[in-house]
């Protein structure tokens, strides 16, 4: 039987397509999973935390600016649990864009929520935006193996200030924060751009999901022991 993903969506089903498909092509269970569904954690091997609307203002202290779309408060409140239990049992954590910022705000941190210059980071439909600077001594420098790498890029909030225990393992060329990881965990990573739209052209992307696979069978392999 395969080892089940979660993975995150919320209201169209179409979005998270290519997140399940991406799962799906490692040989593991992709499960989306939304406010609706019954299952918990407990059922699942591993977390993918999806894209998606802009995280509420009030979960890092701060009020609505009028660039930031409208919240999800539900689904804010479903992945931000779903988080803190993979986290406590050690589960492999993957998260994307929207995914990449609750995982800051959920250890603490805060976002910026608009860009200055957001049309350098929103664009949406193109395979290739700008180039990220990956940070040497980084779990993410180990799977790319490149110190610049090309990314897509469609947001337009960024982390500001860093949640507690995690680090920095990519940025762009205007200092926008574009991966956190957070070393005390088996894989908890997280990444700015869209790996899940190009596995078919992007071997760094396909070697993420490939890490990401690795780690949900180590540690699937640690528990049966």
């Amino acid at each position: 039987m395969a080892l089940r993903v979660a993975v995150t969506h919320r209201k169209d089903r179409k979005k998270v397509e290519p997140y399940l498909a991406a799962v799906s092509s490692m040989d593991l269970e992709a499960v989306p999973v939304s406010p609706e569904s019954a299952e918990a954690i407990e059922q699942f091997d591993a977390l993918v935390l999806t894209g998606g609307a802009d995280v509420a203002p009030a979960r890092y202290g701060q009020t609505k600016s009028e660039e930031t779309g409208e919240p999800d408060i539900t689904r804010d409140k479903m992945e931000a649990a779903l988080l803190k239990r993979a986290l406590a049992s050690d589960l492999p954590v993957l998260a994307i864009c929207r995914g990449m910022q609750l995982f800051n705000v959920e250890h603490g941190g805060t976002l910026i929520q608009h860009l200055e210059d957001a049309s350098a980071h929103r664009r949406p439909g193109h395979l290739y935006v700008h180039d990220v600077q990956v940070l040497p001594g980084t779990k993410l420098a180990a799977i790319l193996g490149e110190e610049r790498y090309g990314v897509n890029s469609r947001h337009h909030q960024a982390v500001e200030r860093i949640g507690e225990g995690l680090i920095v393992s990519a940025k762009a060329h205007d200092g926008v924060v574009e991966g956190l990881e957070r070393p005390d965990r088996r894989f908890a990573l997280a990444v700015q751009w869209h790996p899940e739209d190009r596995l078919a052209v992007a071997d760094g992307d396909r070697r993420l999901f490939e890490a990401f696979a690795d780690a949900v069978r180590a540690a699937a392999g640690s528990a049966s022991r």
